[in-house]
């Protein structure tokens, strides 16, 4: 007897951006693995009764092994159990959701992917601002900031983040921005450069400001917040307005 999993994504955190599709297997799960991001509100649409498990990663905390949390996947699916994975975010976004897809499939299981609001998309929402401009904005890319050992990666292609005419979005950045701003501005980005500090996205904690590469990169330095945040740069991120 074998069960069926699904990753789901929860979107940045407010259920009322949750899909349709999310709600409905969220009520017919009988065991819910979550991400620290997805907690709260959203595990009130789970199923009465359903088994809730943590398994979230955060930074400098500590944190469930990924072949652990694989394991889980398994394990439970194996038992016939219909099985919801819960990922912050899209799932598919720098969610880890590779190393899990691949140990289900070695394990004959089942399973499915349920795309949601990634936190990009929400927050330039928030801020009240495109991703794209005719022109001037013409391609989009999103980074992230960490690499497993939570420093910035090696391996990126410096020239292609210094492009002043895009929109990028780092994702996980705020420990590593300060070198990465340094680099950015050594490969020619200019260090005017609009910038968009979002934190805790369409949540209470919610605040987003606007700055500069330059100045960000000097405030993330000092600063020092529990939530999560996304870092926009390039031309757009000086787009509508005051701070929210």
């Amino acid at each position: 007897m074998t069960g069926f999993v699904s990753f789901v994504s929860s979107g940045p955190g407010d259920p009322d951006l949750l899909t349709v599709k999310a709600v409905q297997r969220l009520a017919n799960a009988e065991v819910v693995l979550f991400d620290d991001l997805s907690a709260g509100p959203i595990l009130a649409l789970a199923a009465k009764g359903a088994d809730l498990i943590a398994v979230g990663k955060r930074a400098g905390r500590p944190s469930p092994k990924q072949d652990h949390v694989s394991q889980l996947l398994v394990d439970h699916a194996a038992t016939g159990l219909r099985v919801v994975r819960l990922k912050s975010g899209d799932c598919g976004m720098f969610g880890r959701l590779e190393e899990e897809i691949v140990a289900l499939q070695a394990a004959g299981i089942g399973y499915e992917i349920v795309p949601g609001v990634t936190s990009a998309s929400a927050a330039a929402a928030a801020a009240g601002i495109p991703l794209t401009r005719r022109l001037s904005a013409r391609r989009v890319q999103f980074i992230t900031g960490a690499d497993v050992t939570g420093g910035l990666p090696e391996a990126v292609n410096m020239p292609a983040l210094a492009d002043p005419m895009a929109t990028t979005v780092v994702y996980m950045g705020r420990r590593t921005f300060a070198d990465l701003a340094a680099r950015l501005i050594a490969h020619g980005l200019p260090p005017e450069t609009p910038a968009l500090l979002a934190e805790a996205v369409s949540t209470p904690h919610q605040k987003i400001s606007r700055h500069s590469v330059a100045s960000l990169a000097e405030l993330l330095q000092t600063a020092s917040s529990p939530h999560p945040a996304l870092i926009f740069y390039g031309p757009l991120a000086e787009f509508g307005g005051s701070d929210v």
